[in-house]
């Protein structure tokens, strides 16, 4: 049976938008490479930016990118991963879950200069005394704000799409609720919820609006999270 000219020219079409993407993918990654390959040696990485980052290397940087996405991501995925466990699993659909989730949704959608602002405001000069002002830890509260929406809304829908059955299979053998949940749903929904840790560090690593305002953007290795830093996005743009 022929297929149809209409089916041959929508897969024409699909083959055609994906080979396109992937084209532009390729070039710029090609581009990239040739273009910097030859600027990069090991001094590069591991010395620290001089003249106020126009010479040198990105090693203070480089260190600050890695304490700050850290400490953001072991903040943000207990607390995300929680409270989509607790929607999910624990709670019955009505007016206070559809609120949360009315919220977490805002939440998301807020610009980041937006919830910059407010870190300035709350962890920055309200809670100096704690955070130290300019800091990795004002820095990481700040995007916390900004990535736990995305963390709880997909580690819900990986824990949403795990079949019915294990649970009361589980139920059925005598097992709790708790632990049915804690050895039986999460181990399932673990590659949902490495997909949201990916997506959380993928906002964390490229974010710079907020941290302008938040993480001081100093050139010196941060001794401690109380110490202000300056990360490779925001060392891209100042």
């Amino acid at each position: 049976m022929k297929m149809p000219i209409q089916e041959k020219l929508a897969k024409w079409f699909i083959w055609g938008s994906a080979l396109l993407t992937v084209s532009i993918l390729a070039l710029i990654v090609g581009y990239v490479m040739v273009q910097g390959l030859g600027q990069l040696s090991i001094s590069f990485f591991l010395e620290n930016p001089r003249k106020m980052g126009s010479e040198g290397g990105i090693f203070s940087p480089l260190v600050g990118t890695i304490y700050f996405t850290l400490l953001t991501m072991l903040l943000a995925i207990p607390v995300g991963v929680g409270a989509a466990v607790y929607l999910s699993e624990f709670t019955r659909e009505g007016p206070l879950v559809r609120v949360i989730r009315f919220f977490s949704d805002a939440l998301a959608g807020i610009p980041s200069i937006v919830i910059g602002l407010f870190g300035f405001a709350f962890f920055v000069v309200l809670l100096e005394p704690i955070t130290g002002g300019w800091s990795i830890i004002s820095g990481s509260l700040t995007a916390f704000c900004m990535i736990l929406p995305i963390i709880i809304r997909v580690t819900e829908e990986a824990v949403q799409a795990i079949p019915n059955s294990y649970r009361e299979g589980s139920l059925a053998l005598g097992v709790s609720k708790w632990d049915t949940v804690m050895n039986v749903v999460l181990p399932s929904a673990l590659p949902g919820i490495f997909t949201a840790s990916l997506l959380g560090i993928g906002r964390v690593v490229g974010e710079t609006a907020a941290l302008l305002l938040t993480l001081g953007g100093s050139l010196l290795i941060p001794k401690s999270i109380f110490s202000p830093a300056r990360t490779l996005s925001m060392h891209l743009y100042l």
